[in-house]
């Protein structure tokens, strides 16, 4: 790919080029790049040596598909082209692809792609495996994925484990779903041997040309066993039988469940003592509380009763 006109940054082994405009980014991102070629499990120096790691940063998104050629999904944060060393990352805003301040771990994933593809060679490597490494050496793999995986398998929008082999899925969630599992593939892996079984397991498959005799040579496992145990561990692990196991969510589960029965219990309580209340003689009767009689209405009663007496009596 030849831009000539277009300016450019170069730091170390790291070029940049922007369009006009896009400079202060382009500084950035030059600098977070130099400050990323180290990544686990590969030599230090695989991507600080010739050829230079090209980095384009268009500035809106007809350029980002006429330099991808097209082929980035909508969904793709950036796109990396490891044959040729080159990163295209946007330097504008999208809903799909993600804002500019959301591109510390996009530039950190593409990079791994270009250093996976250099140390390996001419080895062809599973899309999951690519995928997997680039999403967990990105530091990808974390809190909030855990639980996107775990509602992924809630609602059953994950795809089957039956195989690494996945599939990837043209919609945003899903395809994050399968960059996740792949991911915790690798990390199933540096959890069985450590960081050093992973770069001992890429060392013989650089040697070897076969990822099938450098995954028995290091972990003593067949492709098909190292499915059967990720699939397990996976659905161990994010499945929601863990989770609603764990202290933590069964202490929290019994509070609220004790909250809710107090004050349920606090209402039911307060109803009855209103209905004893209604029903209670009180303290003070009413007839008790007319007031006595003065002196003449005495007087006028019992002059009444005289009367009435006198008309009663025969004559």
């Amino acid at each position: 790919m030849s831009t000539p006109s277009l300016p450019q940054i170069v730091d170390g082994n790291v070029i940049v080029y922007y369009w006009p405009g896009g400079e202060a980014f382009a500084r950035d991102v030059a600098t977070a790049a130099s400050n990323a070629l180290s990544l686990p499990a590969l030599p230090p120096g695989v991507l600080e040596f010739p050829p230079p790691v090209r980095i384009y940063l268009p500035p809106d998104e007809a350029r980002f598909d006429s330099i991808t050629g097209g082929r980035a999904p909508e969904w793709g944060a950036g796109v990396a082209m490891p044959d040729s060393s080159i990163i295209v990352l946007p330097a504008y805003s999208s809903l799909s692809r993600g804002a500019v301040q959301d591109l510390g771990p996009v530039l950190r994933h593409e990079l791994a792609h270009v250093a996976l593809h250099r140390y390996l060679g001419a080895v062809q490597i599973p899309r999951w495996f690519s995928e997997g490494y680039a999403t967990w050496a990105a530091g990808q793999l974390d809190a909030d994925a855990a639980w996107l995986l775990r509602i992924a398998f809630l609602t059953r929008r994950a795809p089957p484990l039956d195989s690494l082999a996945l599939d990837w899925p043209v919609l945003t969630t899903d395809a994050r779903v399968a960059y996740l599992l792949s991911a915790s593939a690798v990390g199933f892996l540096v959890e069985t041997g450590g960081q050093q079984g992973l770069e001992m397991l890429l060392a013989r498959w650089r040697e070897t040309g076969s990822f099938d005799d450098a995954l028995r040579a290091t972990y003593t496992l067949t492709t098909g066993q190292l499915e059967e145990y990720w699939s397990r561990s996976v659905r161990r692990r994010y499945g929601w039988l863990l989770f609603f196991a764990q202290t933590a969510v069964i202490w929290v589960i019994i509070t609220v469940l004790v909250l809710v029965l107090y004050i349920i219990r606090r209402r039911r309580d307060r109803a009855k003592l209103e209905r004893l209340k209604a029903a209670e003689i009180p303290d003070q009767p009413a007839y008790w509380l007319e007031p006595p009689p003065t002196a003449e209405a005495t007087e006028e009663a019992a002059a009444g009763e005289n009367e009435s007496a006198g008309e009663e009596r025969p004559g």
